[in-house]
């Protein structure tokens, strides 16, 4: 009989950042829900909607990762003194914007700036500042888990959101990479990869009717990606992301982790 692949179906407590609206707020109720009944934290910027999450059992966190490194770093640190239990962390904050590159003067760099940060610099930050919690857990046998949202994007780009795409492929990158550093150990990272999921994300440009039309459901899209989290998946291809996944990218995180183990060994690549 095979042995279960280590999954958050075990997780004591989970942090979902980006936790106030879409995706996250999703996968934060619904983790709530789990036959472990782990603690759920919920993290973001808008206290009402904490508050409201508050009131449905989670508890809230108020923090805008779009901070420096070290405040950002000093914040999650109390989260741990505070939830020395957290074995989970769903890194899902994000934003994004639209920008024409053949049209430099309309291309405000402070948006891509802000960008970059909160959808790359804020995870590596993150896995960072919690990585030695983590480590710490695994040695006592504690299995732990980075859950990374990327995109469908971060394969094949969207060009009417060049910077959003790119910053997912960085993420995209970063967790092959990490699992590669990680691989055999009780630390896990887990890539869950969306289509166009129903989204506030698209509101500031007036996309949201259109967009409505083709965008996979919240609920769909959550039932989805619990169901590879669950059975302990490390890439959860989502809907049309799935058959981009199996077309260019299946088999690349296996050779991440062959150029790892023999760059360790000092064999070629």
């Amino acid at each position: 009989m095979s042995t279960p692949n280590p999954s958050i179906a075990t997780s004591k407590c989970i942090l979902v950042t980006g936790a106030t609206s879409g995706i996250g707020r999703a996968l934060a109720l619904k983790f709530k829900e789990l036959p472990s009944k782990p603690q759920v934290i919920a993290v973001g910027r808008r206290q009402n909607r904490l508050d409201e999450l508050a009131g449905q059992g989670l508890e809230t966190v108020q923090l805008d990762v779009q901070r420096s490194a070290e405040q950002l770093k000093n914040d999650l640190g109390i989260i741990v003194e505070r939830y020395p239990d957290l074995d989970t962390v769903v890194l899902n904050a994000g934003i994004q914007h639209q920008f024409d590159f053949t049209q430099p003067e309309s291309v405000n760099l402070n948006k891509v700036a802000e960008e970059l940060n909160i959808n790359y610099t804020s995870v590596l930050t993150t896995v960072l500042a919690l990585m030695p919690h983590f480590q710490k857990l695994a040695a006592q046998g504690r299995e732990c888990f980075f859950v990374g949202i990327s995109s469908g994007l971060s394969m094949v780009p969207a060009a009417w959101v060049p910077n959003y795409a790119a910053t997912k492929a960085a993420v995209h990158s970063l967790l092959m990479a990490l699992r590669a550093q990680l691989a055999d150990s009780k630390i896990h990272v887990v890539e869950v990869m969306p289509p166009l999921v129903e989204s506030e994300l698209h509101d500031p440009y007036g996309t949201t009717e259109a967009l409505s039309k083709t965008w996979m459901t919240l609920e769909e899209f959550t039932k989805l990606t619990l169901d590879g989290l669950l059975k302990g998946d490390d890439d959860v291809p989502v809907g049309m992301s799935a058959a981009v996944f199996q077309k260019f990218e299946a088999g690349k995180s296996q050779m991440a982790i062959h150029l790892m183990k023999n760059h360790k060994a000092g064999k070629s690549y």
